[in-house]
């Protein structure tokens, strides 16, 4: 039966590409976190890490938390969510704070074979 439940994972698992440089955020997106920067000076929360339970899994794919120069000057983009595959769950969005410790775990579990490719176990 563990087998069934896979297959069915597998089957609607869906290819997620997040936004890994500043050209693929959405410029939606950019205006819309500047605009609550703007709007909010005593912000405790960068607007990029709040949580919003309603959103779909590809929506949370998109979202950013950090989309700016750095101390060395180099752009960085930091995704909110990651989204990992799960054997019993599927797909699923892990937030980067919320979640650290099982991304921690999920990272452990990669491996690296002969051709020093990354697998995952």
């Amino acid at each position: 039966m563990a087998t069934q439940k896979s297959d069915q994972n597998s089957d609607q698992r869906k290819e997620i590409h997040q936004p890994l440089t500043p050209e693929q955020v959405s410029p939606e997106q950019k205006a819309a976190q500047k605009k609550i920067l703007e709007e909010n000076e005593n912000l405790v929360l960068n607007p990029g890490d709040m949580v919003d339970g309603e959103k779909t899994l590809e929506e949370k794919s998109q979202q950013v938390a950090v989309d700016a120069p750095d101390i060395t000057g180099d752009h960085i983009v930091v995704p909110t969510y990651f989204v990992v595959d799960d054997p019993e769950e599927g797909q699923k969005a892990l937030h980067h704070v919320k979640d650290a410790e099982e991304i921690s775990d999920v990272i452990r579990q990669a491996r690296v074979d002969e051709s020093g490719e990354r697998t995952w176990n």
